[in-house]
C-alpha cells in the first residue's frame, strides 16, 4: 500500500504546527523523518492514524482519502509503533502480541485459535518465541520494541508508522530493530520512520522527508537529502559526509570532531 501526504496543515489553536506537507511513500519502502524535536513529526503521524482528525488537506492511501474511512477501517491499513509503551498491568509478551488482533474480532467476542496462531507466528518470526510467558515491563527495551513490532504485525494493517523505534536501545538493538524493519519493507510492508539519527537513513531508508518548522525542508534519496547543508539546517551543527566501501555507504561525523583528531 502506498501512503500519499497532500497539503497538509494542522494547527493546535493558534499554534501552527504543520505548514503544506506532501510527500509520498510507495509500496515496500522505508522512507524516514528526519527532524529535531518539535518539527512536527510526531502531530503528521497523528493525523495519518486520526487521532487528530481536524488537518486541512488530503492523507490517501492507495488513493483513498482517510477522511472517509472508519477507525476500524483505518486499523485495518494502518499500524502504530510507539517509541515505548509500560503498560500499568504486566501483560505478558503473547497477550501484549495478542491484543493487536482485536480489530479482526467482535466486539462481545475474545480472540480465537486463529488469532493465537498468529500470533505465535509472529512471535517465531521476529526472534521472540521464548519470551511469550514472560511479563511484558520484565524484558528489555529491545524485546519490549521487537513485541511491539509483532503486536504491530497480527493487526495485518500494511502501513507501519514508528515513532522513533530505536530512541533508548543499545547500539545491538537498533540494529536488530533496524534489520527487521528493512525485512518487513522486503515482504511488501511500507514503513515510515520518525527518527533523530542521519546515519540510520543512509544504512536503512529508501528515502528521506527532511522537516523544519513544520515544513518539508527537502525530500529524495537518502544522498540526495542528507547533505551537510541540511544538517546544519536541522541541527544547527556542521557535519562533513564521508564516503566508505567505494561511496556504497555515506556517514556524518561532525566537524568539531574532526577538528580534533
Amino acid at each position: 500500500m502506498s501512503l500519499k501526504i497532500e497539503k497538509v496543515n494542522f494547527s493546535y489553536r493558534d499554534k501552527k504546527v504543520l505548514n503544506d506537507i506532501s510527500f509520498e511513500v510507495q509500496k515496500g519502502r522505508l522512507a524516514c523523518l528526519l527532524g529535531a524535536n518539535g518539527v512536527g513529526k510526531s502531530t503528521l503521524f497523528k493525523n495519518i492514524l486520526k487521532l487528530l482528525p481536524d488537518y486541512q488537506g488530503e492523507i490517501r492511501i492507495d488513493s483513498v482519502n482517510t477522511k472517509k474511512l472508519g477507525i476500524k477501517e483505518m486499523a485495518r491499513l494502518v499500524a502504530y509503533i510507539p517509541q515505548s509503551h509500560m503498560p500499568a498491568f504486566n501483560f505478558n509478551v503473547f497477550d501484549m502480541v495478542l491484543m493487536g488482533t482485536t480489530i479482526k474480532t467482535s466486539p462481545i467476542s475474545k480472540p480465537g485459535k486463529k488469532q493465537q496462531e498468529l500470533v505465535e507466528q509472529m512471535l517465531e518470526k521476529l526472534g521472540i518465541a521464548e519470551l511469550k510467558y514472560r511479563g511484558f515491563n520484565q524484558i528489555s527495551g529491545g524485546e519490549r520494541q521487537l513485541t511491539l513490532i509483532a503486536r504491530a504485525l497480527v493487526q495485518e494493517a500494511k502501513i507501519l508508522l514508528m515513532d522513533e523505534p530505536t530512541a533508548n536501545l543499545d547500539y545491538g538493538n537498533q540494529v536488530k530493530i533496524l534489520n527487521q524493519m528493512k525485512a518487513l519493507t522486503e515482504e511488501g510492508y511500507t514503513i515510515i520512520q520518525s527518527t533523530h539519527q542521519p546515519d540510520q537513513a543512509f544504512l536503512y531508508a529508501d528515502e528521506v522527508v527532511a522537516m523544519q518548522n513544520g515544513c518539508v525542508l527537502r525530500q529524495g534519496s537518502p544522498r540526495e537529502v542528507i547533505e551537510s547543508d541540511t544538517i546544519k539546517q536541522l541541527y544547527g551543527i556542521e557535519v562533513d559526509i564521508h564516503s566508505i566501501y567505494q561511496d556504497r555507504m555515506r556517514v556524518c561525523i561532525p566537524t568539531s570532531v574532526i577538528a580534533r583528531l
